[in-house]
């Protein structure tokens, strides 16, 4: 009985940490969710439908539904066309320039969300500086004509393509170059090379991109909202307009639900279609994959125009928004630019004026309070779970990995329907509980991807280390400080890093919980692209996307690039350095 009683026993200090995650959880993640259910399928104590009559009388409920599927569908299509042809114009094939375009292609993981729609609205809105020029061209061009379904597809498609940039340009570099020259030796030609060995190859990771294509598109919401037009809303945007009134919030909520399910469902179809394909596996010992030339010269030609007209039309956007950040008010709402407009009054704003700069402090404080916090609770779980027996704990990681399938749009609702509190009333205890709120559903919806990454970490842990420590008397809390953590150091500032920086813009979760008197990001950068928005507000917007990119850049760089390390080993060359050790005190 012993080693029973001993398996299932608990110090002190860690039943308390389990009743602590159990009690955030519960509280925090499953009951929100469940309690918006109950409220939009009872009314008072019984069960009701009546949610359903009011979404099939509402013919926007409907139509957003049906553009939803429209746009997610027409997104594997284009995202997968170009996203692929990116990759391979910049890793597959020898195309002159090619470091250049990949910069270029490299934009879509700078900046996005809110930031990227403003900006390609800026190009082909109303007052966009493209548009102007057509409209001087076609006097009878109309100058909304970037809006609805095509304007939605293009900014989603150029979005949208950052999956590509990451897993599929991996996979082509992890090609190998043996099987290529295999077939090149039994007179394959390279047409043939490329879709009967390159492309089946490469098949799991197109399915793996497919899959967050389609729910990418399920779930949009910046391009809608900015660019969609009334023609053109999907779900997420629709959410936003019913839940704005408590007469149709249960209808937001019952959308919030039905993207949620579509979710669940079509990744368990996905899943079991993955697990039955068959993919032709790659030589033990590989070779590194050389470029490959494009025989033909008319295709030659073609692929060379095709990957510079991609490379204008990423550019162009960011190129424009930098410009803009630099010229003066009255130049950016006519569309203008030019020498005589040149101005840095609007970075001195930033630096000078309080609340200039204060939706960047708004924001720097929620993102990393969530990213440090998110990334202490997945420690913590991953611990328990990597190296727990008990099989109670296991709960622990699906409950964590639960918000993963559910739409952000459903996380807010089930917040702010649970713990419901007026914005508008100005004291402070409602004050403190909406940016708690928000703050809640920042760490919510970060915990599935923080977890993971952390979870692996945790996976390269040489158990000898934990147990030489624990023979020497070590805590288990001083153990993970001492032992633990500096392994997995890097990872966590990679995540903690990424986390930061896709938080700093969030516009689908702060639109629902922001407090009027602490606007971050998102919202006053959204808030400039509307039509009534002052040229002061668009200017500001300018320089803080600009800000967001250079940030965005500096984070790539540390976790993508390599940049941690070069910067430690700089350091540690330069304590090393004769000149740096003769100028340290004895």
């Amino acid at each position: 009985m012993k080693p029973l009683q001993r398996r299932f026993s608990f110090s002190p200090a860690s039943m308390l940490v389990r009743l602590v995650l159990a009690y955030l959880i519960i509280v925090f993640i499953l009951y929100p969710n469940i309690n918006l259910l109950v409220n939009v399928f009872y009314k008072n104590g019984e069960f009701s439908t009546e949610v359903f009559g009011k979404i099939a009388r509402s013919k926007r409920a409907l139509r957003s539904m049906l553009n939803s599927f429209i746009l997610a569908i027409s997104m594997i299509l284009s995202v997968n066309v170009v996203g692929t042809l990116i990759v391979l114009l910049s890793e597959y094939w020898q195309i002159k320039g090619a470091r250049i375009l990949k910069l270029g292609y490299l934009t879509s993981l700078i900046y996005g969300g809110v930031t990227l729609v403003t900006g390609y609205k800026y190009v082909y809105g109303s007052n966009g500086i493209l548009t102007k020029f057509l409209i001087q061209i076609f006097p009878k061009l109309d100058a909304y004509w970037f809006t609805g379904y095509w304007a939605v597809i293009f900014i989603m498609t150029f979005a949208c393509t950052s999956n590509h940039i990451i897993f599929l340009t991996n996979a082509v570099r992890g090609l190998d170059g043996h099987i290529l020259e295999a077939a090149k030796n039994m007179g394959a030609s390279g047409s043939r090379i490329f879709f009967s060995v390159v492309m089946p190859t490469l098949k799991p990771t197109f399915f793996a991109i497919t899959i967050l294509t389609f729910l990418t598109g399920l779930g949009a919401m910046s391009a809608p909202l900015i660019v969609g037009g009334p023609d053109f809303q999907t779900i997420n945007p629709m959410i936003i307009a019913f839940a704005n009134s408590s007469f149709s919030r249960e209808i937001a909520a019952l959308l919030a639900v039905i993207l949620g399910l579509a979710t669940i469902l079509l990744l368990t179809i996905l899943n079991r279609v993955e697990k039955g394909g068959h993919y032709i596996s790659i030589s033990k010992t590989k070779v590194r994959l050389e470029k490959q030339k494009i025989q033909n010269p008319l295709m030659n030609a073609l692929a060379h125009l095709t990957g510079y007209v991609l490379f204008i039309i990423y550019m162009t956007p960011i190129i424009l928004i930098i410009l803009f950040s630099f010229t003066d008010s009255l130049a950016i709402k006519t569309g203008q630019l030019s020498w005589d407009t040149f101005t840095l009054m609007h970075y001195k704003r930033l630096l000078t004026q309080t609340n200039a700069f204060k939706p960047y402090s708004v924001s720097i404080v929620y993102a990393l309070v969530a990213a440090l916090l998110a990334c202490i609770i997945s420690i913590i779980v991953a611990r328990i779970v990597t190296r727990s027996k008990h099989k109670a704990d296991a709960l622990f990681e699906y409950s964590i990995l639960l918000p993963w399938l559910l739409p952000s749009t459903l996380i807010a609702l089930g917040l702010m329907q649970t713990y419901d509190v007026p914005r508008l009333v100005l004291g402070n205890k409602v004050l403190i509980g909406t940016v708690g709120l928000l703050l809640i559903a920042y760490v919510t919806v970060k915990l599935p991807f923080t977890f993971r990454m952390v979870k692996a970490a945790f996976f390269s842990i040489d158990n000898n280390l934990e147990e030489a420590a624990k023979c020497m008397g070590a805590s288990t809390f001083y153990t993970i400080i001492k032992v633990v953590l500096p392994v997995i150091f890097p990872a966590i500032i990679s995540v903690v890093v990424l986390n930061f920086n896709s938080l700093l813009s969030d516009y689908d979760l702060t639109v629902f919980l922001y407090h009027p008197l602490f606007q971050p990001l998102g919202i006053v950068i959204k808030s400039a692209s509307d039509e009534m928005a002052t040229s002061d507000a668009q200017a500001m917007a300018f320089v803080y996307s600009v800000v967001l990119m250079i940030i965005s850049s500096l984070a790539l760089y540390v976790t993508q690039g390599n940049g941690f390390e070069r910067l430690k080993r700089r350091f540690n060359r330069r304590m090393k350095s004769p000149s740096t050790t003769s100028s340290l005190p004895l």
